[in-house]
Formats: structure tokens, C-alpha cells, sequence
């Protein structure tokens, strides 16, 4: 069964973009949360380490998805469009999203990215918004559980923004899930995705008790507050002795609005087995250019950023592995 998987991987990679609909060989019902880390199918621990790329607002080359493996990541965090700021990205679309991810080897964690700044930014999403366009996506979706997470809404509300994150957290959980949605779904902290008033960090247990499939993940972005290595150890540290999965969704090496401990962070999750996906791959607006890890979706041209999180200490050649799904490999053995 373990040469068959590794034949159909070895497929998928030599298919390039081409998505070719596989089954896992172990008949894998999918990536779940179990004692506070993520878990495949066939009982090995997955760690997300990767980056994230802009798709709705610059989709960059036909190769980026290669890039971004060769990159040395093990999963890619794609943002889309509901339809509230950009036009909606198309479940044709999303499907040929999966389909690079999984000819390319990487674990797909798809997010709905225009509720970021609900309430502070004009025409944000809500969170109810993005499930609706998700149960728009339930056939692309269906029969993905093994190499998709479902990131139901990226940053869902401003600084001080006053909305009910818990309730609407649980309620959205509950849709999907009642629409036969049985994948590991991720969550985003409110507050520009900061949690700046810990309203994730103290109500994740109840959050993850309401799950019926009890396979939540929670994702903090960790910008300007995380700018010491104590700080991101007292907001993670409680998740881990919970045994709550958490991931680092974004973070960078530096930001306009504080600058952000990113080897701290990373040496964090290397230590506890916790995901990882810095931002962002390439074609950030000229505000945020220095965000980019490569210039110009050109792999070759790395910035300072890049070559930290792909290169530097606990970074993504040191401490990748590639998913079970695929094989498994330590993606630096494979270079």
C-alpha cells in the first residue's frame, strides 16, 4: 500500500498542473485535529509549513505553485475572493487552485479573504457572508478533506471592532458542517487577526467543543504585538497545554505597524510542532512590497525575508516535511 501511495504522488508531481483525482491509499477520511496537533489520515503528524499568495488580487505565473514547492514549503495558505471587494472566485477556479496544489505536493489551505477588517475596513465580509460562498464551493470541496483546510474567514474584524467572534465562529462551524463539510476547518482571531483583547485565546476550548467533528484549528496572525519572544510564547503557550491546534497563519520579518519577533515565533513552533506559513509569497501591493519573499514571482530574486523563512534558522528547508498524503518526504532531502 506505501509503494502504491508513493507511485500515485510520484504521478501527481510528474502531471505538473494537470489535477488528477486520486483517493489516498489508506482510504484516508482527511486531515484531522486530534491532542492539539493536525493528523492525517494515516496516523502521521502533519506540521503546515509554508507561505501564503495572494491569488484573488494577483494570481502571478502559471508556475507560482512550483515556486512556492520548490520554495521548500509543504502547504500553501491561497486567498479568495467572496465577491464583496474583488469578483468572487469561481468554484472553476478554486477547483484548478486544488489541483496545483496537489500536482505541486502541497497541502491546500484555502481562505476567504475579504472579511479582513470587518467593521473597520469599507465593504468587508462577514463572517456569515463567507459561508455563504463557501457552501457555494461544497462540490469542488467534497472528497478534498485529505489536502484541503477550510479557513472559513481571513482577520474577521478591525481593531476594537465589537462583534460577536465566538457566536458567529460556532454558527459558521455548524453550517459547514451541516452541509456535509468534514474537513479540518481553521479559524481566524478577530482584531486584524492579532487577538489583541484575547477573545480567541480564551474562549478557543469552547469554540473547539462546538465542532461537532471536533476539527477546528486556530489561526493568530503575529505582526507588530508579537515583537518578543516573550510575548509569543505567553499567547501560544496556552494552547499547547490545552491541546488546541494552533497555527501561525501570517507573520513576516518586519511590519509598518511594528516588527515582529519572526525568529522567535518560528523557533516557537519548530519546538512544539506548530504550523507555520509566513506572508507572502509574492505581489503585495507597493505598500506592502516589502512583504514579498520573492520579487516579481521571480523564485530566483529572493528578498531579505525570503531567504530568512526559506533558508535562515528553523526555516522552511530545515524544518519542512512533505505531507503523508504525498510520500512524506523531508523536502530538504529531496533538493
Amino acid at each position: 500500500m506505501l509503494i502504491r501511495a508513493a507511485f500515485l504522488a510520484l504521478l501527481l508531481s510528474l502531471l505538473g498542473a494537470a489535477y488528477v483525482s486520486v483517493e489516498p491509499a489508506y482510504g484516508a477520511t482527511g486531515i484531522k485535529a486530534t491532542g492539539g496537533h493536525l493528523v492525517e489520515a494515516n496516523g502521521e503528524r502533519l506540521v503546515l509549513r509554508g507561505v501564503n499568495h495572494g491569488y484573488y488580487f494577483n494570481k502571478g505565473p502559471a508556475s507560482v505553485f512550483a515556486d512556492i514547492k520548490a520554495s521548500g514549503a509543504n502547504s500553501v495558505r491561497v486567498a479568495l475572493s467572496s465577491g464583496t471587494t474583488f469578483p468572487a472566485t469561481t468554484p472553476a477556479e478554486v477547483a484548478g487552485v486544488i489541483g496545483q496544489c496537489r500536482a505541486n505536493r502541497l497541502i491546500c489551505v484555502l481562505d476567504v479573504h475579504d472579511t479582513m477588517g470587518y467593521g473597520t475596513e469599507p465593504g468587508a465580509a462577514t463572517i456569515a457572508q463567507a459561508v455563504d460562498y463557501w457552501l457555494t464551493l461544497r462540490k469542488v470541496l467534497l472528497r478534498q478533506e485529505s489536502y484541503v483546510v477550510i479557513n472559513i474567514a481571513n482577520e474577521p474584524s478591525g481593531h476594537a471592532v465589537n462583534t460577536d467572534w465566538i457566536g458567529d465562529t460556532k454558527t459558521a462551524i455548524q453550517r459547514l458542517r451541516s452541509a456535509g463539510l468534514l474537513h479540518a476547518i481553521m479559524v481566524d482571531a478577530p482584531n486584524w487577526g492579532n487577538d489583541s483583547f484575547n477573545v480567541m485565546h480564551d474562549h478557543a476550548a469552547e469554540v473547539f467543543a462546538s465542532d461537532p467533528e471536533h476539527n477546528t484549528i486556530f489561526d493568530v496572525h503575529m505582526y507588530g504585538p508579537f515583537n518578543t519572544a516573550q510575548k509569543v510564547a505567553d499567547y501560544l503557550d496556552s494552547y499547547v497545554r490545552q491541546r488546541l491546534p494552533i497555527v501561525v497563519g501570517e507573520f513576516s520579518s518586519i511590519h509598518q505597524y511594528g516588527d515582529p519577533d519572526e525568529d522567535a515565533i518560528m523557533a516557537y513552533c519548530v519546538r512544539y510542532d506548530l504550523g507555520y506559513l509566513g506572508w507572502a509569497w509574492s505581489g503585495n501591493s507597493a505598500e506592502y512590497h516589502y512583504l514579498d519573499m520573492v520579487d516579481g514571482f521571480k523564485a530566483a530574486k529572493r528578498t531579505d525575508w525570503g531567504r530568512r523563512l526559506i533558508d535562515g534558522p528553523n526555516g522552511l528547508r530545515q524544518t519542512s516535511k512533505e505531507a503523508g498524503i504525498y510520500g512524506g518526504f523531508w523536502l530538504a532531502a529531496r533538493r
